[in-house]
């Protein structure tokens, strides 16, 4: 075996010659084959050598890992997945790449990934997805690069991993009125909170008696509830800024469904309990809001009523220092979308919004129903 100056050329019983090295990432690395000569072996060292010193090296081991095992180990080891966008991922992976995850990272060129992409969006799968897949396909690769299995990124396609957001719908306040009528009573808090509160589904299940103040009136949402699709496993999570932990006022006119459900339907130590007194999934909450949505003719998801209150409050002359406050968000981006949602509306329909509560015959008369 004989040692030089950089790497190691070693003779194998075959009589060839062997020749590895250190790596910059501090790993042995090894030829991809072997060789005739000692000189060819050193020879082989010195082209390594130059391309570190020009920052032009390759882990080739690396490189001929396949995508489906280095995406596995990506998802396994990045800190930033969550449990929940890891199970989506292997969702796609399954449904739009099972084509790329036998190649090697080294032989996904910007040609395969235009072919693959294009071949995604001839088939039956959803344009979402699709792009979550091109998202995830792009993060992996990026850590590829980063991990000098590969010289660039092969995920060049303007525009692929973007999805144009859907206009919200937005109800008005009578048809909210319709569906906390409508619902089963035990489901009734959690409308309240979401159309008038802006809690997401998540937040609304994660609450704690100890969250809601009703004398004070207000909710303090400190967590958010997620749930994966493929099984039954659940979690609360902290929120991702400091932000998203806030005490919400609620609208007063409303107050009074919290108050009911206090008394009538909270447990005693989470407010929202299903009939069996275990924690309330969020999976409930949606399947009563889709029997009721149906039942009223209001065609919205359930998170659209977080939409819903915030472009109602935007228009009802709240600032986006209120909006980011009641949403959550640090990014005034973010919260900006919901004072875009009602712009191009006619000045009737502003009018009508400037004192919600009171102008709305129909809120006013569920609450007085409720009390009575």
């Amino acid at each position: 075996m004989a040692r030089r100056r950089f790497g190691m050329v070693r003779r194998l019983p075959s009589g060839r010659y062997q020749a590895s090295f250190i790596g910059p990432n501090g790993r042995r690395q090894y030829a991809p084959d072997t060789f005739r000569t000692k000189t060819d072996a050193d020879r082989w060292l010195a082209r390594v050598e130059a391309d570190i010193s020009r920052g032009q090296w390759l882990d080739e081991q690396l490189g001929r890992q396949t995508l489906g095992e280095y995406a596995e180990a990506y998802l396994n080891d990045n800190p930033d997945v969550g449990p929940r966008w890891a199970e989506t991922c292997r969702r796609n992976v399954r449904l739009h790449m099972d084509s790329l995850l036998d190649l090697p990272l080294i032989a996904i060129t910007p040609p395969v990934v235009r072919s693959w992409y294009a071949k995604a969006l001839r088939g039956t799968g959803g344009r979402t997805s699709i792009a979550q897949s091109y998202r995830f396909l792009r993060a992996v690769m990026n850590a590829a690069v980063r991990d000098d299995a590969i010289a660039r990124n092969p995920c060049q396609i303007p525009g692929a991993g973007g999805t144009k957001a859907k206009e919200r719908n937005i109800a008005t306040p009578e048809q909210v009125a319709d569906l906390i009528r409508g619902i089963t009573p035990r489901y009734r808090a959690a409308v309240v909170l979401a159309a008038w509160c802006g809690l997401r589904r998540g937040e609304v299940c994660s609450l704690r008696c100890a969250d809601v103040n009703l004398d004070k009136g207000t909710v303090w949402v400190r967590t958010n509830r997620v749930e994966l699709l493929e099984s039954s496993a659940a979690f609360d999570k902290e929120p991702k800024t400091e932000a998203g932990k806030r005490e919400i006022s609620v609208p007063p006119h409303v107050l009074v469904f919290l108050i009911e459900h206090a008394k009538e339907w909270a447990g005693t130590e989470y407010f929202f309990i299903g009939r069996d007194g275990a924690r309330m999934r969020g999976n409930a909450v949606y399947q009563a809001f889709v029997r009721v949505r149906k039942k009223v003719g209001v065609d919205i998801a359930f998170h659209d009523l977080r939409h819903t209150g915030q472009s109602l409050a935007a228009a009802a002359g709240a600032t986006l220092a209120d909006l980011k406050k009641r949403l959550g968000h640090s990014s005034s981006a973010a919260a900006n979308r919901y004072l875009h949602a009602l712009d191009g509306r006619d000045a009737e329909v502003a009018k009508a919004l400037s004192d919600l509560a009171a102008r709305s015959s129909d809120v006013r008369s569920l609450a007085r129903d409720e009390r009575e």
